[in-house]
């Protein structure tokens, strides 16, 4: 759904469909949204002075930082990469550079832009298929060896190419309605398809200079002549290959290109997880990684707003919407960099699930864990149902193991779901059509005694 249509009570409606509790960071990125349809509403001398209000989500893991950021995306149709902070390395170290979060968003943007595309040309492409099927159907007449250049124009051999002309359409025609039918389905054409040119070795070692690589790849993949392949194949397998081959004869990667830069620049959301990992922790600690200080000086320009140079052309970063979000166990978010404080404005704390909110999380999402297996069991014959009790239960041992271990937050659901159905898992196959129950008394069975055991419950849930 386009941005302007969504206004933030919309936008926090929705993503309550598939996320539980966290109001304040719902708000918050409902309010950020809102603000980037609201720009662009604005004079051209102020539009580009209005900087978007980039989040900090603070909480522990498993509380669904990561699922707003990415339902966000999902919503509005916006070009989204999420990234671990943790993943990169100052410029000149071995690994990746920051910069690099800004190609992939790109990447991200030119296939929303692509699909969007090929759904445009679609319908004219279906019609070039079916000429090209016909023309491998009925191939063109070979050239007589008898015929001569010099054969001047009115000859009398002119009206039999004429009534061979009339009665090649006619063929054409009853083909093409034989077609349109489905009754040639079965019928087999001889098909060339192009094979993908590759360089013949890796011209770069990976690291810091893996886009210079690719931008070589692809150069060599230009240069390079495709080899094509004759492969004799039904009509119904040769016609989605030859779609293909039409709508890409059909698009304008050029245009793609440019219009895929202007939704990067307009509309791209980028969530930087773990960014606590690259914080400056306790005094004194020592870390293996690699100049953490140094990545947040590479990330302070991205996130202020400069100009990446791509292998599609150079991308500005001054409207993307930044989302951080960190567990800030260990650190908090005053060890990072002033600057990169700065560019975080706006702080939203959330909070550790309750245990109503655990039996909410398996009863209410769309796509929740309960809808899942049981239609991951249902597609073996088996009908799996949960009573209320169960839930209650469930939700309780969560809770439970969760304050008394590591808390893991909703990710405590996975794990004791597959605790309590691994034994129907296994033998649903033998069990196809029969109805399953699970209520409380299950769940305790095959819980209980390791929930109790401390020690052991370290090691299973």
């Amino acid at each position: 759904m386009p941005e302007h249509e969504l206004t933030p009570r919309q936008i926090v409606a929705e993503l309550d469909r598939d996320i539980v509790g966290q109001a304040d960071a719902k708000r918050a990125v409902a309010i950020a949204l809102r603000n980037r349809w609201r720009r662009r509403q604005l004079s051209d001398e102020l539009r580009p002075q209005v900087t978007p209000k980039n989040i900090m989500l603070i909480g522990p893991t498993g509380v669904g930082k990561t699922e707003i950021a990415r339902r966000l995306a999902i919503l509005v149709g916006a070009p989204f990469v999420k990234t671990e902070a943790s993943k990169y390395t100052e410029v000149g170290y071995y690994g990746r550079d920051v910069e690099s979060l800004i190609r992939d968003l790109l990447e991200a943007a030119i296939l929303l832009v692509r699909n969007a595309e090929r759904e445009k040309v679609e319908g004219q492409a279906k019609v070039r298929v079916e000429q090209r099927l016909l023309d491998l159907l009925l191939p063109g007449p070979a050239p007589s060896l008898s015929s001569s250049p010099q054969t001047p124009w009115g000859a009398p051999d002119e009206p039999k190419s004429d009534e061979a002309a009339e009665r090649r359409q006619r063929t054409r025609d009853k083909l093409k309605a034989q077609l349109v039918d489905g009754q040639l389905e079965d019928r087999e054409v001889e098909l060339s398809i192009p094979g993908r040119p590759m360089a013949p070795v890796s011209i770069l070692g990976a690291g810091n200079m893996e886009q210079m690589e690719m931008d070589l790849q692809g150069m060599f993949e230009k240069i390079m002549p495709k080899q094509s392949q004759s492969r004799r194949m039904t009509v119904r397998e040769a016609r989605p290959i030859l779609l293909q081959q039409e709508i890409e004869a059909l698009l304008e990667p050029e245009k793609i290109n440019q219009a895929a830069i202007a939704l990067t620049e307009d509309s791209g959301i980028v969530f930087i997880d773990e960014i606590d990992k690259i914080a400056g922790g306790e005094e004194g600690s020592r870390s293996p990684d690699v100049s953490r200080q140094g990545v947040q000086r590479d990330l302070l320009p991205i996130v202020e707003g400069t100009t990446v140079n791509t292998k599609y052309g150079p991308v500005k970063t001054d409207h993307v919407l930044f989302v951080a979000a960190g567990a800030f166990h260990r650190s908090k978010p005053s060890d990072l960099m002033p600057e990169l404080q700065g560019r975080f404005p706006i702080r939203v704390e959330m909070h550790d699930l309750a245990r109503d909110d655990f039996a909410r999380i398996l009863r209410e999402p769309r796509a929740s864990l309960l809808r899942q297996y049981e239609a991951l069991l249902a597609a073996e014959g088996v009908e799996l149902a949960f009573t209320d009790d169960a839930i209650e239960a469930m939700a309780d041992l969560a809770f439970q193991v969760n304050r008394s271990t590591q808390n893991i937050g909703a990710r405590r659901l996975h794990t004791i779901l597959e605790r309590v159905l691994e034994d129907i898992s296994f033998e649903a196959p033998e069990r196809a059509g029969e109805r399953i129950v699970i209520d409380a008394k299950i769940v305790r069975q095959r819980l209980e005694d390791v929930a109790k055991d401390e020690d052991l419950s370290r090691y299973i849930l």
